[in-house]
């Protein structure tokens, strides 16, 4: 194990990601079904700013459990009840309540803690704010979306833009599949966690396309490899870089989600670092196991890599391709996959290597 994590960090692993396209094809039509039923079948658990309720505050001694404040709720007629422990003591969440229930809950809170039914503050939160925030959110959404495809379809191309796209969906679609079916909160502070993995992910996919673009610019009616395979080993030289950028971005995250929530109890954190943690892993698959593939799809249907995949099929099933590959990881095992510029100098010389080889036999 410690021997493939050693050479995926040198960059000597050329993982065939774009052959495989129906395994990972497979695989996210298997995540979005799951995720989507989950929606439909369980929806999502919004948190009181969207649905509206009333927020509860009081300190109660140190020897006070979290079942001891729900039975006190539960017993004074709440339906909805949901505790959380903060720095100023603890916060319960209800549906919403009529005056008269709003009373008796805080004689039954105060009698039972035994504090002055003063001390038990109350906030009534109605729907419209967290409306308010919902449409801002999907303005923002929508805003962002039309900003990626502008963008990436004047810096590449509007394959490019629509195979991201695609990406930042699929991620969209699974993150929300896993707050459906965990049942966590759905707070505003969840809405800027998913609008945070978009600009996560679409880094990680730019990365990317920047790489391949850079690559297949040098393929000509001469050249020794396919869209597929150049585009392959572009995605092969930026992998180690992508998944050193998630590992250093996701133990923070990880800590505040695992460590932090049930020790610290991380509160709105929790909310927040649930979107991140998801986003982010499926962002960097996204990126690698379904941008790629598509865009490749999308172009493999040009004209003018048709030519070349025919002509490479005609001289032997694309070998040349395949040696190409080779020496690009061999140019790889030496140490030259760092840097994008490196990086795509190293495929055009195993293209050119594979070509020498060929001429001499």
């Amino acid at each position: 194990m410690s021997g493939i994590a050693r050479r995926l960090y040198r960059g000597e692993v050329n993982v065939d990601f774009v052959g495989r396209q129906k395994l990972w094809y497979g695989l996210s039509a298997i995540l979005l079904v799951i995720s989507i039923a989950g929606l439909v079948f369980n929806g999502l658990n919004l948190g009181v700013e969207f649905k509206g309720g009333s927020v509860f505050s009081f300190k109660a001694p140190a020897s006070v459990n979290i079942e001891q404040v729900r039975g006190t709720f539960t017993d004074a007629g709440v339906h909805q009840v949901i505790a959380q422990t903060t720095q100023s003591g603890w916060r319960v969440t209800t549906e919403s309540l009529p005056a008269e229930q709003v009373t008796t809950v805080q004689k039954a809170v105060a009698t039972e803690f035994k504090l002055p039914q003063n001390e038990v503050n109350l906030q009534v939160i109605g729907a419209s704010w967290g409306g308010q925030v919902a449409n801002k959110a999907i303005i923002g959404l929508i805003v962002f979306m039309l900003a990626i495809i502008l963008y990436l379809t004047m810096a590449f191309e509007w394959k490019m833009a629509l195979a991201a796209i695609v990406a930042l969906l699929h991620d969209l679609v699974i993150t929300a599949g896993v707050y459906a079916w965990s049942g966590f909160e759905v707070t505003p502070a969840t809405l800027l966690g998913f609008l945070t993995i978009l600009g996560y992910s679409l880094y990680d996919a730019v990365v990317v396309f920047d790489m391949i673009k850079e690559v297949t610019a040098k393929l000509g009616t001469t050249s020794k490899m396919t869209y597929t395979e150049a585009a392959n080993n572009a995605l092969n030289h930026t992998l180690i870089r992508s998944l050193n950028t998630t590992l250093v971005a996701i133990l923070p995250v990880a800590a505040i989600l695992f460590i932090g929530t049930t020790l610290f109890g991380a509160g709105t954190l929790k909310d927040l670092s649930l979107a991140l943690f998801v986003g982010m892993i499926v962002g960097t698959y996204s990126s690698l196991c379904v941008a790629t593939p598509l865009l490749v799809t999308l172009k493999e249907r040009e004209p003018h890599y048709q030519a070349i995949a025919r002509r490479l099929a005609a001289h032997g099933g694309g070998s040349g391709g395949r040696r190409a590959r080779q020496a690009v990881t061999a140019g790889a095992s030496n140490g030259s996959s760092n840097g994008s510029s490196n990086g795509a100098a190293t495929v055009a010389n195993g293209a050119a290597a594979g070509g020498d080889k060929r001429k001499k036999k």
